[in-house]
């Protein structure tokens, strides 16, 4: 298939949903076209069945030939039997398309989700990316699913006009006109209907983002006594979103109330326009009975027109979510042209704090407000909306250096980091070649994996639920040291651990991480202790640097905030 736009999120034109969703089906033409002619042939056979009848009644029943009449009738099962193996077919390649559609458009978002990495949340809401997952997906694929069938009731209806024009010129004219009028009469409704649903489809991605704020923030709630308050707003928008469901559900039964009340008049015509027919003469009584059937099987096609359009604008709605996420861009992009790359064992410098890390050696960063610490890490490694050519690796600034290359060399992880679903051995070496039993003794992670019956081949749970906070922010920092990059950033990697295992981690790092630049932020003395230099930030600035004893006898506030001392001037408040 020929590379489109779409397959590089950062160079396409996503403001189309139509163009979105033709890529998509660019994408799938084979498993598409298979679909479409097994449900060519379906509806088909299920179109000449009343021809077949009416013969049957005609040559068999009328005329008294038992011969005739089993003819026809091992016609009629033969075809009938076509019809079952086509239709079971058809329904194969239409879940086909269906998971492949939603797999794909998985895919290019999560593509587009690791492109953008840190500025994503800052961009769009979490539950704009959660809709995507859930309605989303469903809606585009069953435009792809109903396809199969639509055009099958497209070749289906031509046939049967074909065939009623030779029979009867009026009442085939009748049938060739009277479908699409009662298309046409659909119609209008579908522009109200796509209004209304891109409506509850914002007011969905509003409300999941609210449920996923609560959930997350929901022991602060109730440390606050914020539940009610929250509950309450909550409350108020699930009712919104109810009543934008009720708007969409009344115009789409009324669309499906004219699905059966329109065909069932149109039927009813035939078969009168028929009844006179037969009885002038004019047309037999097999074909009579064709006629109805012919009447009743444009139900189906009418049906299947209808709710393709139905399908076609959630689908539309959906792919301009979704193309509103493939749209946005990092903030800080890719250099015109990359810089060349510094030698390995380069030092490591932020000309905005000050700080300066010589190759090799581990540094910590310690600051009374830890928001200042993380905000020096996220600059480091790129992780930020606010970085600018500050930060330099061998004199060269970050920023003039492609994202792979800065991804490659500089990791930051945050104790807040989390494990995705999986193996666990897999989700600890992302890399393939990592060192995970050295990781795990340097985390002093040993005895989680001890505990676990199935040790590295142990399924782990989404978000790592299934173990502690202590547990889990070791996993992780077992997880960044089995990377080894070049430069590693560690925000607060021990903040969760009892002091037996914090000390245990602040003796193992240094040798694990000899000869690689390692950055770790922390006021905790035991780590503090354990380091090559420690740089005191203040406002932003580093204002002192030096071995942990040495600021502990010459800096107040260091050892102000080392040994969580009281200011002098809070002492008389």
């Amino acid at each position: 298939m020929r590379a489109l736009p779409f397959d590089d999120p950062g160079t396409a034109d996503h403001r189309s949903p139509g163009r979105f969703l033709w890529w998509l089906a660019r994408g799938q033409w084979h498993t598409l076209a298979l679909g479409m002619f097994f449900g060519v042939i379906w509806m088909s056979s299920q179109a000449v069945l009343p021809a077949l009848i009416g013969r049957a009644i005609d040559r068999g029943v009328a005329d008294r030939d038992s011969s005739a009449l089993l003819m026809w009738t091992g016609l009629l099962f033969v075809v009938g039997l076509v019809q079952a193996a086509s239709g079971i077919v058809r329904h194969r390649f239409a879940v086909t398309n269906w998971l492949t559609t939603a797999y794909r458009t998985v895919q290019l978002v999560t593509r587009q989700s690791v492109r953008l990495g840190g500025s994503l949340p800052r961009q769009v809401s979490t539950g704009e990316v959660v809709a995507i997952g859930t309605s989303d997906l469903s809606h585009l694929g069953q435009v792809m699913d109903v396809s199969a069938r639509f055009a099958g009731a497209v070749v289906s209806f031509v046939l049967v006009a074909v065939i009623l024009l030779q029979t009867s010129t009026t009442l085939g004219l009748v049938v060739l006109l009277g479908v699409p009028t009662l298309v046409l009469l659909i119609g209008p409704l579908l522009a109200p209907l796509q209004r209304r649903s891109t409506h509850q489809r914002h007011l969905m991605g509003e409300l999941s983002n609210t449920a996923t704020d609560i959930v997350s923030g929901l022991r602060v709630l109730r440390g606050i006594g914020g539940e009610q308050v929250f509950h309450a707003r909550y409350a108020r928008q699930s009712q919104a979103t109810r009543r934008a469901g009720v708007q969409v559900a009344r115009l789409q039964s009324l669309l499906d109330a004219l699905q059966v009340l329109l065909p069932g008049v149109f039927v009813v015509v035939v078969v009168w326009l028929g009844a006179r027919y037969a009885v002038a003469g004019r047309i037999s009584p097999g074909e009579l009975v064709a006629f109805y059937g012919y009447a009743a099987f444009l139900m189906i096609p009418l049906r299947t027109a209808t709710e393709y359009a139905n399908k076609l604008i959630r689908g539309l709605v959906s792919a301009r979510r979704v193309c509103r996420v493939l749209a946005l861009e990092p903030e800080s992009g890719p250099p015109a042209q990359a810089a060349p790359s510094p030698p390995p064992g380069s030092d490591l410098v932020d000309e905005r704090s000050g700080l300066r890390v010589p190759a090799g050696r581990l540094v910590a960063v310690v600051s009374e407000q830890p928001d200042e610490s993380a905000a020096l890490a996220d600059r480091i490694g790129l992780c930020d909306a606010d970085h600018d050519a500050g930060v330099r690796l061998g004199g060269v600034p970050l920023v003039a250096l492609s994202r792979e290359e800065v991804r490659r060399r500089v990791v930051v992880s945050h104790t807040g980091s989390v494990l995705f679903s999986g193996r666990l051995g897999e989700r600890l070496d992302v890399s393939g070649h990592g060192d995970v039993e050295r990781a795990l003794l340097t985390a002093s992670a040993q005895d989680v994996l001890d505990a676990l019956p199935e040790r590295l081949d142990t399924l782990v749970a989404e978000r790592g639920r299934s173990f502690s906070g202590g547990q889990r922010q070791r996993l992780v920092l077992a997880r960044a040291l089995a990377l080894d990059p070049e430069v590693l950033v560690l925000v607060e990697p021990t903040s969760a651990v009892d002091a037996h295992t914090e000390a245990r981690i602040a003796q193992r790092l240094r040798p694990h991480r000899a000869g690689r630049t390692t950055v770790v932020t922390s006021s905790s003395p035991l780590v503090l202790a354990a380091v090559d230099e420690v740089a005191f930030l203040v406002d932003g600035r580093v204002v002192a640097t030096g071995t942990h004893a040495a600021l502990l006898e010459r800096s107040a506030d260091y050892r102000r905030v080392v040994t969580r001392e009281v200011a002098p001037a809070e002492v008389g408040r």
